[in-house]
């Protein structure tokens, strides 16, 4: 017997700096049949289904409690009553964890339209001149903020979701186990196999609807947590913005050409070439995105074809296992600067990893160079 996969939702949102995103559309899959109407129209239609091919009344039909049964009187049909009171336990579980997930999308528009509003009047007031740091701006940006943060919050509440319904589909497959188990066992009449049959037929059902929730929920989840990255991006750009009275600039990945990614072990530069960004990570956190946001961007308006190399660099002094240890902590660093420049919009594949030893450094470095 096949076993079927459960999903499990791994929480992993984090303020991530990415490209950038100008609908809250991306969020939601795309509704077949759906090409044309008002935009409120296409809103409430993506609130009232699972996703693509799962409408809410499906699930409310299918999600109705399983009647018309009743007890023989056999060891077996005292099993089937218990059986069949789980699986309307687990339908009526389903039906409320649907609802809920209609609950959160529409949630999640209401609080991306806040978000999207703020910054659209930010966009304006800079688009026509402002003064920098201009506190009304400023104001604007942190509601911005806080109207992100709620969209962020719902992802979380989105990941506490799947875990439930993850917990649905391990019941469900335990269920069709104990009734596919219970033809086997003795002393039972024709009307506890007919009674079998119906409820492997209904957990059948169940469980299709359980995999289709998971499968909605982790889309949701994938295209969300890009959708938060992306704007916290645009975000970190608008601050920037707003400090200089200025449009600031595109994303990076606007400005990047796609090449191969090239993994690569390399020795220190020459001390002629020098280093775009150098980050010393001596302290516990370290605060280096914008820095290195400015920098890589003024390089890409020089070089649009730049490609960059990120160096970890440890410090060649003391015993071998101090070393390894520095090491594989830079490493870990360079790895986390990769990362903030992908959350930026650089393309993996215009950035390579490396690293390094050198005396002239007391704690661990990363450097950044243009190629």
């Amino acid at each position: 017997m096949a076993v079927r996969k459960t999903y499990l939702a791994v929480f992993g949102v984090a303020l991530l700096l990415g490209g950038c995103s100008n609908s809250t559309d991306a969020m939601w899959p795309a509704l077949s049949g759906e090409d044309a109407g008002s935009s409120a129209t296409q809103t409430s239609t993506a609130q009232s289904d699972i996703g693509t091919g799962a409408p809410e009344a499906d699930v409310m039909r299918s999600t109705q409690p399983l009647t018309g049964m009743s007890t023989t009187g056999t060891f077996v049909g005292t099993k089937v009553e218990s059986m069949r009171q789980e699986l309307n336990r687990l339908k009526s579980a389903l039906n409320t964890h649907n609802n809920e997930l209609q609950s959160l999308r529409a949630q999640t528009v209401s609080h991306s339209q806040a978000y999207h509003g703020t910054v659209a009047a930010i966009n304006a007031r800079l688009q026509v001149g402002t003064t920098p740091g201009n506190p009304v701006l400023v104001k604007q940006w942190n509601q911005a903020q806080q109207e992100l943060d709620r969209v962020n919050g719902d992802i979380a509440s989105l990941n506490s979701l799947a875990n439930d319904v993850a917990a649905d589909s391990t019941l469900s497959t335990f269920l069709l186990e104990s009734v596919r188990s219970a033809y086997q066992v003795s002393g039972a009449v024709d009307e506890d196999h007919r009674q079998l049959a119906m409820l492997e037929d209904e957990t059948n059902r169940t469980s299709v609807l359980i995999d289709r929730l998971l499968s909605e929920i982790s889309e949701d989840l994938s295209r969300q947590t890009t959708y938060i990255a992306n704007e916290r991006s645009n975000l970190n750009a608008l601050s920037l913005a707003v400090k200089n009275g200025e449009i600031f600039g595109q994303s990076l990945a606007t400005k990047s050409a796609p090449t191969q990614p090239v993994a690569a072990n390399r020795s220190l530069p020459d001390s002629e070439d020098r280093p775009l960004v150098v980050i010393r990570f001596d302290s516990a956190s370290v605060k280096y995105e914008q820095a290195l946001y400015n920098a890589v961007n003024r390089a890409l308006e020089r070089r649009p074809d730049a490609t960059f190399d990120i160096v970890a660099v440890t410090p060649n002094r003391g015993t071998p296992a101090q070393v390894a240890l520095n090491s594989s902590k830079a490493k870990r660093d360079a790895q986390s600067v990769v990362r903030s420049l992908t959350d930026m919009g650089m393309p993996n594949s215009r950035v390579r990893l490396s690293d390094s030893t050198s005396s002239s450094v007391s704690a661990n470095e990363v450097h950044v160079y243009v190629r």
